[in-house]
């Protein structure tokens, strides 16, 4: 039990840190180019990883990793931006607030995770909490932001599941590198078309653009990919609620914001909701036939062989 709530806590430093990216862009950062912004973040936090990494694509990487760093990160971020444009932030915040049905869908073909009871419940308080936190009283929605924004969830699910289905020997850190690298370059190219020059900043805002690239950037994606490692999808979907929780909170404690009843009670639904989620530590079994174990009413990750790396 002690290893799940640790593999949780791990997991859970990078919504928390996505989270605390709204206050610092809101206060710190030009509102005016975001695409330069999720650039800015993406490319230096590769290359910081490749620093400590060291290692070059080999073999199927050369593939593999644009792939996954388009969906992970160049595409994700662009059609992030242009739903932005086009829906209020209550509405966008809502449709991702189903990342854990769309990783639970995506893991049950693809990683052999079956959902649970558990983890039915709690979706339902998850989605209903975040729905609770953000609000839903917008007008006149654009039905073409809907499909941006549904599309980018589809886009960052299907990233991570990939991330966790192509994993092989090579380090976590490595593979995370080269997708952030491949996923800033592809940016910044698009960030040039639609934005034009990069934004003018003082030695504030690069700080706050290191910080972003550093911490909700690098250290984020290398413990949300590793908690995809260590728990079932739909679990780490639900973690990943506490992004607008986290935002919440600092806006009371930084921006002088008030939090209101209904969004107290989305707080603890969310909060509920991962506790519920949450897999106990299996048994721990060992047989030559089976490439996975999985134990009655729960998830488990699979294990690696060399039949389901590709």
């Amino acid at each position: 039990m002690e290893t799940t709530w640790r593999a949780v806590a791990l997991t859970a430093v990078a919504p928390i840190a996505w989270g605390a990216t709204y206050v610092v862009t809101r206060h710190l950062l030009p509102a005016d180019a975001p695409l330069w912004g999720a650039a800015l973040r993406a490319l230096p936090a590769g290359i910081l990883l490749w620093l400590l990494a060291r290692r070059m694509p080999r073999g199927a990487w050369w593939w593999k990793a644009p792939a996954l760093g388009a969906l992970n990160f160049g595409g994700f971020f662009v059609l992030v931006y242009v739903a932005a444009q086009l829906l209020p932030s209550s509405v966008a915040a809502s449709i991702m607030a189903l990342a854990p049905l769309a990783l639970a869908g995506l893991a049950w073909p693809l990683l052999r995770q079956r959902p649970t009871g558990r983890w039915a419940i709690g979706s339902v308080l998850g989605i209903a909490g975040v729905i609770l936190i953000v609000g839903l009283g917008a007008d006149g929605v654009s039905p073409a932001g809907v499909v941006a924004s549904a599309v980018a969830l589809l886009s960052s699910s299907l990233g991570a599941i990939l991330t966790t289905r192509w994993r092989d020997d090579t380090p976590l850190l490595a593979t995370t590198s080269w997708q952030l690298t491949a996923g800033g370059i592809a940016l910044i190219a698009v960030a040039a078309v639609v934005e034009g020059p990069p934004p003018r900043v003082d030695a504030t805002g690069v700080a706050a653009y290191t910080g972003i690239a550093v911490v909700a950037t690098a250290l984020a994606f290398v413990c949300w990919f590793t908690g995809l490692r260590l728990l079932p999808a739909g679990t780490v979907g639900l973690i990943g609620l506490l992004n607008p929780v986290t935002g919440v909170l600092l806006g009371i404690a930084v921006g002088g914001e008030s939090l209101g009843a209904g969004q107290l009670l989305g707080i603890l639904a969310v909060l509920a909701a991962i506790a519920v989620s949450r897999p106990p530590m299996p048994t721990p079994t060992h047989t030559r036939t089976h490439t996975h174990t999985r134990v009655r009413g729960q998830f488990l990750s699979p294990q690696i062989t060399p039949d389901n790396r590709n």
